[in-house]
């Protein structure tokens, strides 16, 4: 006996022909943060950033001084190279001042420092990402000698005291390729923080009955790892790199005020703010300008990572 698709209607039983694929929950993270008017100004001021990183060349050729050209008419030698005008030497020449002593424009150096670290964060936050989540789904798929053998690795790294080996390995190695130095650095310390919490959801999901169903359809286990389980754990990677890379920042930042993160001359933030120490009672612009940006970039990620989150998990508060 057959059956009308208004019995099926009057019974309740759901229309095939109104079947609505699910939101890509990607979607619905975006679709959250741009009506977050502060999500907004974050990204907003992340992308200038980011513009400032692509195109340094162009945006300091068209300031008209590069990071390492030196302006001794912008400082006046007679009073120890203070920058001359008000302000650290703001002028129509140089858009935010002149170094003391040099006369570098601080504008250039801000622009190529925002290269150097946005390179170093996010190369580490990449490296981090690719090794926690290996890790993290080996320890907790396989478990056993594998989950045991992991563990211990990461929980070594994790009470390894970090700033103080990186200092030490940082001194004791050549100055050649410093920046491909400091990702590989924060990179071997960041990643047992991202494992963890994948290797913790991977032994939650792995008891799933999604993935049991594949596994007795014989589904081989590359397949369960990286096409049942790996998709589920989008949102938390995603919610972790939002706030690795400020973490980021400000451990490069850190290294190169220490003096043993970017080598001078090229130019870094953090190294712009250790060489204004020195000066930041007569010249605060010095330390101000730097200290502001990089200040307002690594509050930014930290915002967007908190705003993703709440995008992510709702209820999670």
């Amino acid at each position: 006996m057959s059956i009308s698709s208004t019995e099926l209607e009057a019974a309740g039983a759901p229309d095939t022909g109104a079947l609505v694929a699910a939101p890509d929950p990607r979607r619905s993270v975006w679709h959250v943060l741009l009506r977050d008017p502060s999500a907004i100004a974050c990204l907003t001021y992340i992308g200038i950033v980011v513009l400032m990183a692509l195109f340094a060349p162009l945006i300091v050729r068209v300031s008209g001084w590069g990071p390492y050209d030196f302006d001794q008419t912008a400082i006046d030698p007679n009073l120890g190279g203070i920058p001359l005008g008000p302000a650290g030497g703001i002028s129509a020449e140089h858009w935010l001042g002149v170094e003391p002593q040099s006369g570098r424009d601080i504008f250039a150096r801000i622009v190529y420092g925002a290269r150097a670290s946005m390179l170093i964060a996010v190369s580490a936050t990449a490296l981090t990402t690719v090794l926690g989540v290996v890790f993290g789904l080996l320890a907790g798929y396989f478990g056993g000698r594998t989950d045991m053998v992991i563990s211990r690795l990461m929980e070594f790294l994790m009470a390894f005291p970090a700033l103080i080996f990186m200092i030490a390995v940082l001194s004791a190695l050549p100055a050649d390729n410093r920046q491909y130095l400091l990702v590989l650095v924060i990179s071997v310390f960041g990643w047992p923080y991202l494992a963890r919490i994948v290797r913790a959801q991977t032994m939650s999901l792995k008891q799933r009955e999604f993935v049991e169903a594949a596994l007795a359809s014989g589904a081989s286990r590359t397949r369960l790892v990286f096409t049942e389980i790996l998709p589920n754990l989008r949102s938390t990677i995603l919610v972790m790199v939002t706030l690795a890379v400020p973490g980021y920042i400000g451990t490069e930042a850190g290294l190169s005020f220490l003096g043993v993160g970017v080598v001078p001359p090229t130019p870094s933030w953090g190294q712009m703010i250790s060489s204004s120490v020195g000066w930041y009672s007569v010249v605060p612009s010095y330390f101000l300008v730097p200290g502001t940006f990089l200040a307002l970039l690594v509050l930014s990620f930290m915002v967007l990572g908190d705003r993703v989150r709440s995008a992510v998990d709702p209820g999670g508060r």
